[in-house]
């Protein structure tokens, strides 16, 4: 079942290259989308063992549902929005989202750092022709972008793999970057190389994660891709990349040297934060808005695992809540835009009034995103919070709800901008469809269940991944 994941979306694409029709071709991404959420859930109560290079565990159990669940409600959405978009056709961007998807299984279920660095750069390889798929100016400008700077960052990543295995040389009769293997090995392993490593493994990842000073692709590919592929890009891609930055903790945190791995992620985060908050006051451009959000949030999450205990748990909640709102989120600004040909507030203005069922879902989104109760990122940020507390870190607390305050009330000066007051005249060429309403509004529902409730098997989940990354605590 675990290789299911990774070849039925490759035969998938195959089919779609020599399909004529195409309507059937978009059908084959929610139909690809259904087949892997059963097929995550059927592997997930199964509990298959870990293999040499694939299987799963806590973290990548976690991953794995939630980028699956993300992309059902984005292919779904697709099949509207390719039947709206006729005119640029779909026989590349059908295959390039189902190779996405085979990409992301790969790297999540991935036990061999390498073998996970090769499905790491093939979404990056894949994704390029997704952003490009408005082909203008500005679209080949952020698909070069992307395509430089994120292949610079899985060159680092490289670099960084290969100092993880220069480490475990010495006095090994053999080497392998087979993650339980290093785990075991890991007291005996040379700090100094170990230390390089987690750092270029940091940085490269974290360049595709969207860290700051990674971050510099995101505004730019975000506000030109199509609305479904930012959601995949801002709520799956930075998932999984964040996946791989957790692999080379549980590392560190074997070797002993979990103190080290804490402050370079807890340094990054914040820093993330900081540059978020400053870029997204008077932000007008509403999709570049999500980009510096999602910034933001890589922060949050680089900070939970950086403090450790129960921030870490918060964090792991807050993997998923991110991905899910971020993808209603997305999908809905698509629609906003759709409707007044523009994404930028001096066109955008009393959406409520032209599209009252996205406009009102973007609205909500936009209170989840940012905390508000009783919505899971409200949850998973507060535990973080405690986690701070807990931790001793007064100052780091303190400045963490400031940047909270700064990005709530920049970011809400431009949601209320574009969903309230009176809307100019627009061109009414798009109302709200099913397919593209309600996708995001299902992954809002999601995301308002985890605020309320908090099933046990996911609570025991995120405590599984907690005592895979803290070992020695």
């Amino acid at each position: 079942m675990l290789i299911s994941l990774i070849l039925i979306p490759v035969c998938l694409a195959a089919l779609s290259l020599v399909l004529p029709w195409h309507q059937l071709r978009s059908w084959l991404l929610p139909t690809a989308g259904m087949i892997q959420l059963v097929l995550a859930v059927l592997v997930v109560l199964a509990k298959p063992q870990a293999g040499e290079w694939i299987g799963l565990d806590a973290l990548s159990t976690l991953v794995l549902l939630v980028t699956s669940i993300l992309y059902l409600g984005c292919a779904f959405y697709a099949v509207d929005y390719l039947a709206l978009r006729q005119d640029r056709g779909n026989r590349i961007i059908v295959p390039c989202l189902l190779v996405f998807l085979a990409a992301m299984s790969l790297a999540i279920i991935s036990r061999h750092l390498g073998l996970m660095w090769v499905a790491v750069e093939t979404t990056t390889i894949v994704s390029a022709p997704l952003i490009y798929y408005n082909r203008n100016r500005l679209s080949i400008e952020a698909t070069w972008k992307y395509l430089l700077l994120c292949s610079v960052g899985i060159a680092l990543a490289m670099l960084g793999i290969m100092f993880v295995a220069y480490s475990a040389v010495g006095g090994q009769a053999e080497v392998s970057l087979q993650l339980d293997w290093l785990l075991d090995t890991a007291p005996q392993l040379s700090k100094p190389w170990l230390h390089a490593g987690f750092i270029f493994l940091l940085v490269g990842y974290g360049t595709k994660m969207g860290l700051a000073p990674l971050h510099s692709w995101k505004p730019d590919a975000y506000a030109e891709s199509p609305a479904l592929v930012g959601a995949l890009l801002a709520g799956g891609l930075t998932t999984v990349s964040f996946l791989a930055i957790l692999r080379g903790v549980q590392v560190m945190s074997a070797a002993g040297d979990l103190i080290m791995a804490q402050q370079a992620l807890m340094g990054l985060g914040l820093f993330s934060m900081l540059i978020a908050a400053i870029f997204m006051v008077r932000q007008p451009d509403i999709k570049r808005m999500l980009a510096y959000s999602s910034v933001e949030h890589m922060g949050i999450l680089a900070l939970g695992v950086g403090i450790g205990g129960l921030a870490t748990f918060g964090a792991l909640l807050h993997l998923a809540n991110n991905a899910l709102t971020k993808g209603c989120l997305f999908l809905t600004a698509g629609n906003i835009q759709r409707s007044y040909a523009s994404k930028n507030l001096r066109e955008v203005r009393g959406a409520l009034s032209c599209l009252p069922l996205s406009a009102g879902i973007f609205l909500t989104g936009f209170l989840a995103i940012t905390g508000a109760p009783p919505f899971g990122p409200f949850l998973s940020e507060f535990t973080i919070l405690r986690g701070i507390f807990a931790g001793g870190h007064p100052w780091i607390a303190a400045a963490f709800l400031i940047l909270l305050a700064t990005i709530f009330i920049g970011m809400g000066a431009t949601v209320l901008s574009a969903t309230q007051g009176e809307s100019p005249q627009v061109s009414a060429q798009f109302r709200d469809r099913l397919l593209l309403v309600a996708p995001p509004l299902l992954l809002l529902a999601l995301v308002l269940c985890l605020g309320i409730y908090m099933p046990d098997p996911l609570k025991e989940l995120l405590d599984a991944g907690v005592a895979l990354l803290e070992v020695t605590s």
